[in-house]
């Protein structure tokens, strides 16, 4: 069985996820979107389900046919301030703030979301079983992605063009050889071990 398109009928849904939460470097950055009632795509899933040309491709389909679109990006100096979730949680908020159609209620990938003035629903693994929050998922990848794409050019040496500031093994060798840099979390455990990055 596919995705499904809505979680009540005849309400106005958004759905919304996040990207790079478990990132040592870059932002995180959340999308909210808000799909046709009749929107279909056999290819849209989760993004983490999908090649890299996938989602690129994809990401064009879902902004030129959604109802509305929004981006939330909160910066790795404010994660340092509030930490990991709380960021997450401001990113997803400023992401359904922004959009241009109001909806009804709210559809978020995970487990948790702060009291809001819009109903909201949350559901575990809910970007492999509902397409709006697929499609926020890709969006949240993709100019997540970018992001860390255009900053590599800055830093080439961390290898973010690749790795998007996760912690391959690539990135943590670059942090022990040249030291953190402006982008990355200090809030974040960099212990001596490569293998032991963790969140703080």
């Amino acid at each position: 069985m596919g995705l499904i398109n809505q979680y009540r009928t005849g309400i106005l849904e958004a759905g919304i996820d996040e990207a790079g939460r478990g990132c040592l470097a870059g932002p995180v950055v959340a999308a909210a979107v808000i799909l046709p009632d009749d929107f279909k795509n056999p290819e849209l899933n989760d993004s983490k389900q999908l090649t890299e040309a996938m989602r690129w491709k994809l990401k064009g389909i879902i902004m030129s046919e959604a109802l509305a679109w929004n981006i939330g990006i909160i910066s790795n100096r404010e994660i340092d301030k509030v930490n990991i979730l709380n960021a997450s949680m401001k990113a997803m908020i400023e992401a359904a703030e922004g959009l241009h159609v109001k909806p009804d209620a709210l559809l978020i990938d995970g487990n948790r979301f702060p009291k809001y003035e819009i109903p909201a629903v949350c559901m575990i693994k809910g970007d492999a079983r509902f397409l709006n929050i697929a499609a926020a998922s890709v969006l949240a990848k993709t100019i997540r992605d970018e992001l860390m794409e255009s900053l590599d050019r800055e830093y080439p040496w961390y290898g973010w063009k690749t790795n998007k500031g996760y912690p391959t093994m690539e990135h943590k060798k670059a942090i022990h050889k040249f030291g953190l840099s402006v982008w990355h979390r200090r809030s974040f455990r960099y212990t001596m071990e490569p293998t032991l990055f963790e969140s703080a």
